[in-house]
């Protein structure tokens, strides 16, 4: 791998830089929800290709701080780092906007392919794009793996522990146990060496887990009155406020409110609901856009849209400001080193879930390799990789 050139040029953690323009942030996002197709995982590895190695916005080390700061929270994972990035940047407004920005173009994809949906009865054929898109992603993922690994891993015992929560990972594991056991075992580590450390801690944690318990108390009145616009709304801020995982948890959380208890859907549509969320780009809980075309038209679209997503925009708001300063502890460092290469574990698993998928054949194969190579040795842009991909499998994904 070359030198970095730019990932360290100008770090908003370093002392005098200046901040990104609010227009930058917003034209970079508003790009990324456009092109950042396969799953939180890839859309994390775009935004450091981005953030950290083209544009020099942050240090590798600032970047995983969000990235686990966004793992401690709940909610969509790659949207709250959107955010993150966003305040970090151009403040308050980059704040609201680089996540509102990330949002939209995957917001009116899936609402165009919910109207689809309901004006002819089924899907949006996707096979092909996803045949040639799938490999690029690998590669995306894969090369990011290896530059976050290298910031993330900065001793032997964080190398056994990010071993160790791979295999829970691996195994099965839930993936809050395994970023709870990492942040844990580092704290008693550091807890043990530097006792007075521990108040820093348990007061981040407490924002956290503080937060995130108002949100859902909050949101646990969500479906106690018949449907209406703001039932709907109240279900899927309920989903946001609360919800830890992929888009296959949501599929369990909505099945329960929304086919079980209310019945205001088939099993059959949740399911297209949520293949929609994970092959379209940007965040997979847009899912909830699909659904509340589905329910109410446009105007439920916009009210389950905005209902999912809100929790974040709170939650990250009163986090956000605490991360630089949970550097600042030894104690909570600690935690943040732990969880951060538990994180990078969880992603490591996924991207190995979807190459057993993905590389099916020796198109795919080089299609990967030829990515890899390209973002190793010529630097070029995640986006127009993905481009060529969809354009290869389109044109021979149906086919092969």
């Amino acid at each position: 791998m070359p030198p970095e050139r730019s990932g360290s040029a100008r770090p908003s953690d370093t002392p005098g830089a200046a901040p990104a323009p609010l227009l930058d942030v917003v034209l970079l996002f508003l790009r990324l929800g456009t092109t950042a197709f396969g799953g939180p995982a890839a859309h994390i590895a775009m935004m450091e290709d981005e953030v950290v190695r083209r544009r020099g916005w942050m240090s590798r080390e600032r970047f995983l701080d969000y990235l686990g700061a966004t793992n401690l929270i709940p909610g969509p994972n790659s949207t709250e780092l959107a955010i993150h990035i966003g305040h970090a940047r151009a403040g308050w407004p980059g704040l609201l906007l680089a996540g509102a920005a990330f949002i939209l173009p995957a917001t009116l994809i899936v609402l165009a392919a919910a109207y689809a949906y309901v004006e002819y009865g089924t899907l949006p054929q996707v096979r092909g794009l996803l045949y040639g898109v799938q490999p690029v992603v690998i590669a995306i993922v894969g090369q990011a793996l290896w530059g976050l690994g290298r910031t993330a891993v900065k001793s032997v015992g964080l190398g056994v522990l990010g071993a160790l929560a791979l295999a829970a990972v691996a195994a099965g594991t839930h993936e809050l146990i395994v970023l709870a056991g990492a942040a844990v075992t580092m704290a008693v580590v550091r807890v043990v060496r530097n006792p007075r450390g521990a108040m820093a801690l348990l007061t981040a944690a407490g924002w956290h887990s503080g937060g995130a318990a108002a949100g859902a108390f909050a949101a646990s009145q969500a479906v106690q009155t018949p449907f209406s616009l703001w039932t709907l709304f109240l279900v899927f801020a309920k989903a946001g406020a609360v919800l830890f995982g992929s888009g296959y948890v949501l599929l369990a959380f909505l099945r329960a409110d929304l086919v079980e208890r209310m019945g205001l859907l088939t099993e059959r549509q949740l399911l297209d609901a949520i293949a929609i969320g994970q092959v379209t780009p940007g965040p997979v809980f847009t899912t909830a856009t699909f659904i509340g075309y589905l329910l109410a038209g446009v105007p439920g679209a916009a009210i389950a849209t905005v209902g999912i997503f809100l929790p974040a925009f709170f939650f990250v708001a009163i986090s956000g400001p605490f991360v630089p300063r949970l550097r600042r502890s030894a104690t909570a460092g600690a935690v943040l080193d732990g969880v951060n290469v538990a994180s990078l574990a969880l992603m490591a698993v996924v991207t190995w879930q979807l190459a057993a998928s993905a590389l099916i054949d020796p198109l795919t194969l080089a299609l990967c390799g030829g990515s890899l190579a390209a973002l190793v040795f010529f630097r070029v842009n995640s986006t127009w990789l993905i481009a060529t991909g969809a354009a290869v499998g389109l044109a021979l994904g149906n086919v092969a």
